[in-house]
């Protein structure tokens, strides 16, 4: 009876790593971080990557895919969401984010991550196998005036739990930087029954606003002391516990900072609390370039495909601005900072790419550069030794628009490209 159970404890065992063993031939190999290697072939071992190069053997059973005249390229990588924690924006129940307070640290994305989220399946089939998904839907102020939103997290599209999907939790600290509010006229200030302010009574605001963060953070470390004396009269507290990553420097601060002015506060105040940040969503870049170089600072572009922030910005202004930046020598990524468009930070990276930015350099935004953005590059955005098998198998470049994303794999799992859309789609040609 027991050799029985060991027996099929064992056949259990061989099956689980089949199920992520594959071997794909005959391709051409995209390692993102090295020279393209025609006719070569990738073997994925237990979800990882154990060899890259012409005529491998397949082992331990591993599934053999024939990809001739395919490209096959490392999963993409959408640097910020709201993937998997909002469904439908006109029922409050399906969305779960922006919750009511100034300082929330304490919010994880990940344990609110939807795996069975309609978005999930619609993300992946644009070749993109992972995201980070943060709990906040960004804005001015955020729509719940909330500074810090809480923590979000590098998530896999693959897996039955949130635990199974989760690559890094608390990958960034989500902050909605403090700007100053634009002058708004006073006729127009009396149609939206809001009181029409002077410059000096906004700048006033705005230097109270970031007084409040600079107390918040000195309250952590305060925090951080009575713990570390461990006095009888110490009680945890889940929210300033949950800043303590940050104030070592462990944890960086994904910082919402669309204009010049803020980016620089931002930067200001990242030196004067000593902490790591990442700009994300910058709509201009002004003279920062230099500044954020110096500092190591990255940034997560936004969507390139919209207007121009100013009206009498150039028409192309967005669309070029990705290649200020690298031009500038700092580190790019991109995100949409949404749910329902998730799937087109594929194409908002080939819009930069079109209006100057190295097309070497899009593709790294999507892949190497996100995952070290995020603190994963060890384990995902190139094809390497040792990385975890997230691949797409494509019939061209993936920041074309007309390439079809033929085959993909998380962790070494083949993945269904079938999502709602396609469903649809064929459910009405059957008509």
């Amino acid at each position: 009876m027991r050799s029985g159970l060991l027996f099929l404890a064992s056949a259990l065992v061989l099956c689980g790593a089949e199920s992520n063993s594959v071997l794909i031939r005959n391709v051409t190999v995209h390692p993102v971080t090295a020279p393209d290697i025609a006719n070569a072939s990738v073997l994925v071992i237990d979800g990882k990557i154990a060899d890259i190069g012409p005529h491998l053997a397949a082992r331990s059973g591993a599934r053999v895919i024939d990809g001739r005249g395919l490209q096959l390229y490392p999963g993409l990588i959408n640097a910020a969401t709201n993937v998997g924690l909002a469904e439908i924006s006109a029922l409050r129940d399906t969305v779960d984010l922006d919750e009511i307070g100034t300082f929330n640290p304490e919010l994880r994305a990940e344990v609110a991550f939807n795996p069975s989220s309609e978005h999930v399946e619609v993300t992946r089939a644009s070749g993109i196998t992972s995201v980070i998904s943060l709990p906040s839907s960004g804005g001015s102020g955020g729509r719940s005036g909330s500074i810090i939103t809480g923590q979000g997290a590098l998530m896999h599209l693959d897996g039955w739990t949130w635990e199974e999907m989760a690559v890094k939790r608390g990958a960034v600290m989500d902050m909605i930087f403090p700007q100053m509010q634009a002058d708004v006229p006073r006729q127009y200030a009396a149609l939206l029954g809001t009181p029409a302010q002077s410059l000096q009574e906004r700048e006033k605001q705005y230097k109270e606003k970031l007084q409040q963060v600079s107390d918040f953070f000195q309250e952590a470390r305060r925090y951080k002391q009575e713990k570390q004396a461990g006095g009888a009269g110490f009680r945890p507290n889940l929210r300033l516990e949950a800043m303590l990553p940050v104030i070592d420097g462990k944890q960086p601060i994904f910082v919402r900072a669309e204009r010049e002015r803020t980016i620089k506060d931002a930067v200001a105040f990242a030196e004067k609390e000593k902490v790591k940040i990442i700009i994300a969503g910058p709509r201009e870049m002004g003279s920062t370039g230099v500044l954020l170089k110096e500092h190591h600072i990255p940034v997560v572009m936004g969507k390139t495909l919209e207007l121009p922030l100013h009206e009498d910005d150039a028409y192309d202004a967005p669309y070029t601005l990705a290649n200020e930046f690298y031009k500038a020598g700092v580190k790019i990524c991109f995100g949409t900072f949404d749910v329902q468009f998730a799937r087109n930070v594929p194409f908002e990276a080939a819009q930069a790419v079109a209006f100057g930015l190295p097309h070497e350099e899009g593709l790294k935004a999507l892949t190497i550069n996100s995952a070290e953005i995020m603190g994963a590059g060890e384990s995902l955005g190139s094809i390497e030794k040792g990385k975890w098998g997230d691949l797409i198998l494509t019939d061209g470049d993936p920041l074309e628009a007309k390439t079809n994303i033929k085959r993909m794999f998380i962790e070494g799992r083949e993945v269904a490209l079938e999502s709602r859309h396609t469903r649809e789609y064929e459910k009405w040609m059957k008509r």
